[in-house]
């Protein structure tokens, strides 16, 4: 992230814009909302421009722009259609530590406008380091589908009670799960409505209960972000912890909310991993704390996730929680290497199994699998591969059976493999595949 994203307060202080022309007066019609005062500059100043900055606070020069003008200022715009005078308007700001913005010149700026929707006095802004404004004044079009103008009463509502908000609750976590009990209750819709006195009912009904803890326990998907499930982001944004394990891909962890405490508690290869109880015993601490705990994996939790474990763990010890399914990895990596897990003609079965090997050894029940008409997927057998293919041949499968091999399925960097039983354990120790991985053996790899 080249860009940190923040909102400038301007109100009262002097704002430098160089320029007359339309470009300068898209920028000072945006300046004005802001109450700064604004300073122009240019040998010709469009009408308009002289009608808006005619008066007090705001001032107008006329004549061209020197270097002695940008004091004082806590923010330069140039916007005039002379380069060498945007680069020279551009070297003075930085000479002198000022933030500036030159239009169309992203080289140019330390600072750039992004797309805003405007819910006063909620701000959304879209940037793109000024590369795509069309795709960022789009992206503000969709977001403005799903934020109504009703929006801006509500901000206002929870702006005029935050005083008091803060004197009835003087912990910062029981503020803030007051606050999202609220936005889901009816009391939201009743101050977007302005019947603040009734949102009141919702807002201050109670006197505060003690804060108690609660696990989430979120199915975090194959890997792409975009899988996730809509309570899954909903509870995402909720914890105060994460705890997380090496099956979480990067882009799911960054939906989680941006303060909660990150903790991982997998295992990687050549690593030491955490203890299952070790686990089970932080989850009940940290929720009798009273914190929101979101126990984030990889795929959905209650396949070949040890879930089972961690939820006894909290009903031994009374601890609230919630389970949220997430895309297993056989569904989401399947669909994204376009292999049909069952179809008429060629399965009318799945298996989804652990191939993970212990103690050097695969041991699953191999005589029941010999039917070709059955899928076969296997969880995290990379290391087993050659004893899977091994059995499979062993127990009636055909060497020339179809399977496939994907690495880091549904993910920007996934790899697919296709071989056959018999060749797919070579072609993987030259491929050098990398984990996770998920295997699938059936003649549906070869569809259509």
């Amino acid at each position: 992230m080249r860009y940190l994203p923040l909102h400038f307060d301007l109100k009262d202080r002097q704002v430098l814009v160089v320029g007359g022309g339309e470009l300068a007066r898209r920028k000072v019609d945006l300046l004005l909302k802001t109450e700064a005062r604004i300073h122009l500059v240019a040998p010709d100043i469009d009408a308009r421009l002289q009608e808006r900055l005619g008066q007090a606070p705001h001032q107008l020069t006329l004549g061209k722009y020197h270097s002695a003008q940008i004091r004082d200022s806590a923010l330069v715009i140039a916007a005039t259609s002379e380069p060498r005078v945007n680069t020279q308007v551009a070297e003075d700001a930085r000479a002198n530590n000022i933030p500036v913005n030159v239009v169309d010149a992203p080289d140019l700026c330390t600072v750039t406008f992004p797309a805003i929707l405007d819910r006063e006095p909620l701000l959304i802004s879209v940037g793109s380091g000024a590369t795509s404004p069309v795709l960022t004044r789009y992206v503000r079009e969709l977001i403005e589908q799903v934020i109504p103008a009703a929006f801006s009463d509500l901000a206002k509502y929870l702006a005029g009670r935050r005083a008091r908000l803060i004197q009835t609750l003087t912990q910062v976590k029981q503020r803030r799960r007051q606050m999202e009990d609220f936005l889901d209750s009816p009391g939201m819709a009743l101050a977007m409505q302005r019947q603040d006195a009734k949102a009141d009912d919702y807002l201050f009904a109670t006197s505060p209960a003690p804060v108690s803890g609660e696990v989430y326990m979120v199915g975090a998907g194959p890997g792409d972000p975009d899988l996730l499930t809509l309570k899954a982001l909903h509870l995402m944004q909720k914890a105060d912890i994460v705890l997380y394990d090496n099956l979480v891909s990067p882009g799911v962890l960054e939906r989680t909310r941006r303060d909660a405490t990150r903790e991982f508690v997998g295992k990687r290869s050549g690593n030491q991993s955490t203890r299952q109880e070790d686990i089970n015993n932080l989850l009940v601490r940290l929720a009798r704390e009273g914190h929101r705990v979101l126990r984030l994996k990889g795929g959905d939790p209650l396949i070949f996730g040890r879930m089972g474990e961690e939820i006894a763990a909290l009903i031994e010890h009374q601890i609230p929680f919630q389970i949220v399914p997430g895309i297993t990895a056989a569904s989401g990596c399947a669909a994204a290497a376009g292999i049909p897990l069952t179809h008429r003609d060629m399965a009318q079965s799945v298996r989804m199994l652990m191939g993970h090997p212990r103690d050097g050894q695969v041991n699953l029940p191999w005589k029941e699998f010999s039917h070709d008409n059955e899928t076969l997927v296997f969880y995290m057998g990379l290391g087993g591969l050659a004893t899977i293919c091994q059995q499979l041949l062993a127990h009636g499968r055909a060497a020339d059976t179809p399977i496939a091999v994907i690495s880091k399925g549904t993910r920007p960097d996934q790899q697919i493999l296709k071989a056959t039983l018999e060749t797919m354990p070579g072609l993987v120790a030259r491929t050098q595949i990398q984990t996770p991985t998920l295997i699938i053996v059936g003649e549906v790899v070869n569809f259509p």
